[in-house]
């Protein structure tokens, strides 16, 4: 039997020439498409624009892929919570929603599990399971955008920094990047997106050509080629000069600011030496350094950074004029950091 189509991994275009086939108008898709997107509704009998024939075939030939939640935790403050969702396939994921003053923030999920490897993460440690379709990736945003509309907030930022490389899914991310910034579709302005890669270099080059306004961020960690091959495998296929040369081929093409994240570990990269070395790495780019002590895994023995050796990394940052930022570590109490909920229900 033909599977039915799951109406979120089909982009506007594509739902267009589906209506097209069932001799129905284009604009019956950009209908169902604000249905789904922006009135949020998920049974097509609800669509009470559509037609009655055109909303029993939907019901009857399409579906609507919906994960199912496993489990949650939420951190003590109430600001962090994140969700363990299982696929149609039985596959498990996982997105977190991060409430602030002034914004709430979705990180998702691109891939079940991943192929990067690097060893403080628990995602890496777990390894590949397969990729995410589009519509696997747009649900996760969906489902935090259902529960916040019912306390009547909103989602405002979303982050693709959960499990797995966004570049390494690169066709089904940039198709759910575009149902996310359609105008059409959830309509989330392109500066609230952040898209964050572990150094793919072709990817970055690819993505600088999309002219679009998303953010980047690059997992650096460390700024030294010895010491970032043994934290992020990665970087004995895309070195640091390889990487910093992409880097500025994108900041080049787009002018945009371009964001360094790096994990601090105790005694491992947050040395003078390190912080020199960074320092030396950006210094004259148009690029922010974020900061934020490590998040503890089971698979990985290092600690965070003590604050003596922060104050020492960030006070040769401050000398050298290097913009950067030490960002706060949320859901520590749940272990937030990405794979970790998957990984306690597991074992």
């Amino acid at each position: 039997m033909k599977k039915k189509p799951n109406l979120y991994n089909l982009s506007l275009d594509e739902m267009i020439a589906l209506y097209e086939t069932w001799g129905e108008p284009a604009f019956r898709a950009t209908q169902t498409w604000e249905w789904l997107y922006q009135h949020l509704i998920t049974d097509p009998d609800k669509m009470t624009s559509l037609s009655k024939s055109l909303r029993t075939r939907l019901a009857e030939e399409t579906t609507l892929e919906l994960p199912t939640v496993l489990a949650r935790q939420e951190s003590i403050d109430g600001e962090t919570r994140k969700d363990l969702l299982e696929l149609s396939d039985g596959a498990t994921i996982e997105v977190i929603l991060m409430r602030y003053i002034d914004r709430r923030s979705a990180c998702l999920s691109t891939q079940v599990g991943c192929a990067v490897g690097c060893r403080f993460c628990a995602t890496g440690q777990m390894g590949f399971k397969r990729q995410l379709r589009s519509g696997e990736i747009i649900a996760q945003v969906l489902h935090l955008m259902r529960e916040l509309k019912s306390q009547d907030q909103k989602l405002t930022n979303i982050v693709l920094m959960g499990m797995g490389e966004p570049l390494l899914n690169y066709d089904n991310t940039l198709a759910a990047i575009r149902c996310m910034i359609h105008p059409k579709g959830m309509a989330i302005g392109q500066r609230r997106i952040t898209l964050s890669t572990a150094g793919i270099a072709p990817g970055i080059r690819r993505f600088a050509k999309e002219d679009l306004q998303v953010n980047l961020a690059v997992s650096l960690h460390a700024a030294t080629d010895e010491l970032r091959s043994d934290l992020m495998p990665v970087n004995r296929r895309y070195n640091l000069n390889e990487l910093f040369s992409v880097v500025q081929g994108y900041i080049d093409r787009t002018n945009r600011q371009v964001t360094f994240e790096w994990v601090l570990i105790e005694d491992v990269n947050d040395t003078e030496e390190q912080a020199l070395a960074l320092a030396a790495r950006v210094s004259g780019m148009l690029a922010h350094v974020n900061l934020i002590p490590l998040n503890p895994t089971t698979g990985f023995s290092g600690r965070p950074s003590s604050p003596e050796h922060i104050e020492v990394f960030t006070n040769i940052l401050d000398r050298r004029h290097i913009s950067y930022s030490l960002r706060l570590r949320r859901g520590i109490d749940i272990s937030a950091g990405c794979g970790q909920l998957r990984e306690r229900q597991q074992t």
